[in-house]
């Protein structure tokens, strides 16, 4: 069973991404600029380039996975309060940000709509604002 989930600790870490892999191409990275230095030739020029090429094509992967899940989230939000907000609120509901309805997926149905007007009315302007705003915290547990 997973964790309760909090605001302090819903930040998702991919162990084997985080604390293995990127850590192994930093070192890489490294290790190739020394490499560099000591045999100052444009083949090792290269080798730093592909070595700083593997290390951010991590990050931009990473990027893109969570891009992907968050038009996901922006959909199923949009969604979730055409249901629970009031008919005469309903209209505004795409003059949310991105952030803002990455934030409200943690609220529950019962604060969502509360919280969705106190960001239409500029109380909560970000994500961060909005989940530290959350009192029934709604856990996402399959977060990329």
């Amino acid at each position: 069973m997973a964790p309760v989930q909090t605001y302090q600790n819903h930040r998702r870490y991919l162990p084997l991404l985080h604390f293995v892999i990127q850590p192994i191409l930093v070192i890489n990275v490294v290790v190739e600029i020394l490499r560099l230095n000591k045999y100052p030739t444009l083949y090792h020029v290269w080798l730093v380039v592909v070595a700083l090429a593997i290390l951010v094509f991590t990050f931009v992967a990473r990027s893109m996975s969570l891009s992907a899940q968050n038009r996901t989230i922006r959909l199923e939000e949009r969604l979730r309060l055409a249901s629970l907000m009031p008919e005469g609120q309903r209209a505004r509901i795409d003059e949310l940000t991105a952030g803002q309805l990455i934030g409200l997926r943690f609220a529950s149905d019962e604060e969502a709509a509360e919280l969705a007007q106190r960001c239409l009315a500029g109380e909560l302007k970000g994500p961060g604002d909005v989940k530290r705003a959350v009192k029934s915290w709604r856990a996402d547990h399959l977060r990329v």
